[in-house]
């Protein structure tokens, strides 16, 4: 019997939207972390005014790649250079269909000569595996999968544990961890701490505003440092971030995680599509939200939409540049942040009270209920772009999404987002039978926190060159 394709799956489905808008996944899963160590409120707030540490250690796949031509294959799938990129450094990784759509992002670090490891979400580790396999490339490459949703019982086991430390204090929390200075390490540059005798590997880096390190070292190791950290920085309010509280630093730091992988239609992806497997991420992954269209190809996003337009690099060959070089930025539509009203988030959660009918359930501190969502933005009544990644900010004590929107559409305006989708709501698991309502909502920057905006480098949060 032969092996069952992502095609298969498209021919047999008949729509790929309803087929996606009707997945029966259930929600998207941060594995293993608990969901929460103390209240999401107060570990949101410890971001912003003392410390956290995120554990980052089962949500994203690692994917090893190593040989000769392992930079060859990233460079050739990356709208980005890495004509500069050396060992010690770590880059954002984008890379795009044959017709220059987003198929997903995630980091690369640069570990040794022809050594690298890709940390993301699925769809890009599996576009590279695809191309490590198919395109005649001189690499080998191994997968640690991320951890599984649903353990039943079985030990979870990876090749690493990744912490991060992050907030205002963290600065004092790793220089107490280590007895020494915090390293002399430039942002998305790599080094070395030592803690409790063990060298560990550090990347600077910030997600939550303000600079702190990513370290990582053998899985085995992971509960040692993570007690070390508490213990150092217990005195700087150091708070461990639980699973239901983690994908939501992204409200207020700007970044879109989860566009829908641009893989379904093109002659050109066809072989990709062949080769990717009945059960995958991209084969039983989640459209949601009022955005509706029977046109797959109307939920893709160019890398200008996503703010990775200043990424795009034409000093080298890549998959989609051709694509890319006919598109005139200025008319593609930006990420911003939507500050949503007040008032009108009032309405809906007394929904849930005084009515027989009730709006969409909106889920705290995070919203969302697909794998990739795209609610409608109006404006005039027109449709002006996506809202794509929606929850609550107890520091900014406001609803917030991130989306994309036309360029007309300028920083200031009042738009409204539709939440909810139509006719009652689609068959998915996550999905109540509920009624639609607009919701008011102030175009505002990306990232929303000023201080994720002074401070951060310009890069793959705040839109700016690398």
């Amino acid at each position: 019997m032969s092996r069952k394709s992502l095609e298969d799956v498209i021919q047999s489905a008949g729509n790929t939207v309803d087929m996606l808008r009707n997945s029966q996944i259930g929600a998207y899963v941060y594995p293993v972390v608990p969901t929460e160590f103390s209240n999401w409120r107060d570990e949101q707030r410890a971001w912003r005014e003392t410390a956290v540490l995120f554990d980052q250690s089962h949500h994203m796949v690692d994917l090893f790649i190593e040989g000769p031509d392992a930079l060859k294959l990233l460079s050739d799938t990356a709208i980005n250079s890495l004509g500069k990129f050396r060992v010690d450094t770590a880059k954002q990784y984008v890379p795009c269909s044959y017709d220059g759509h987003v198929i997903g992002d995630g980091i690369l670090f640069y570990l040794a000569e022809n050594k690298f490891v890709f940390v993301g979400r699925a769809p890009s580790a599996n576009w590279l595996m695809f191309h490590a396999e198919t395109g005649g490339y001189d690499v080998e490459v191994r997968k640690d999968d991320r951890s599984p949703g649903a353990p039943m019982g079985k030990a979870v086991t990876r090749v690493h544990y990744r912490y991060q430390i992050q907030g205002p204090n963290a600065q004092q929390v790793i220089e107490k961890l280590t007895g020494e200075p915090m390293p002399d390490i430039k942002f998305f540059n790599m080094g070395y701490i030592t803690i409790k005798g063990r060298k560990v590997r550090a990347l600077r880096h910030g997600m939550a505003g303000a600079p702190g390190l990513e370290i990582w070292g053998p899985y085995a190791e992971g509960p040692e440092i993570r007690d070390a950290i508490l213990e150092a920085g217990a005195e700087f309010g150091i708070v461990p971030v639980g699973s239901r509280t983690y994908a939501t630093n992204t409200l207020e730091s700007g970044w879109i995680p989860s566009p829908l992988p641009a893989v379904y239609t093109g002659e050109k992806m066809k072989a990709y599509r062949e080769w990717l497997p009945a059960n995958g991420y991209e084969a039983t992954g989640s459209i949601g939200g009022s955005f509706i269209s029977r046109n797959i190809e109307d939920y893709y996003l160019t890398p200008f939409e996503l703010g990775y337009g200043p990424f795009i690099k034409f000093d080298h060959d890549f998959i989609g540049r051709e694509a890319l070089e006919k598109i005139e930025p200025e008319s593609q539509r930006r990420k911003v942040t939507l500050a949503w009203n007040g008032e009108d988030m009032a309405k809906i959660f007394a929904s849930y009270f005084n009515g027989a009918e009730n709006y969409k359930f909106f889920d705290l501190p995070l919203a969302n209920y697909a794998s990739s969502n795209y609610d409608a933005v109006l404006h005039d009544g027109e449709t002006v772009g996506f809202s794509m990644f929606t929850g609550y900010s107890f520091n900014e004590r406001i609803a917030l999404s991130l989306a994309t929107v036309d360029p007309r559409v300028e920083i200031g305006q009042e738009v409204k987002v539709v939440w909810g989708e139509p006719d009652g709501g689609t068959s998915k698991t996550t999905v109540e039978r509920h009624k639609q309502i607009e919701v008011r909502a102030v175009v505002s920057p990306a990232p929303y926190s000023r201080v994720a905006r002074e401070q951060y480098a310009a890069g793959w949060r705040t839109g700016g060159a690398e």
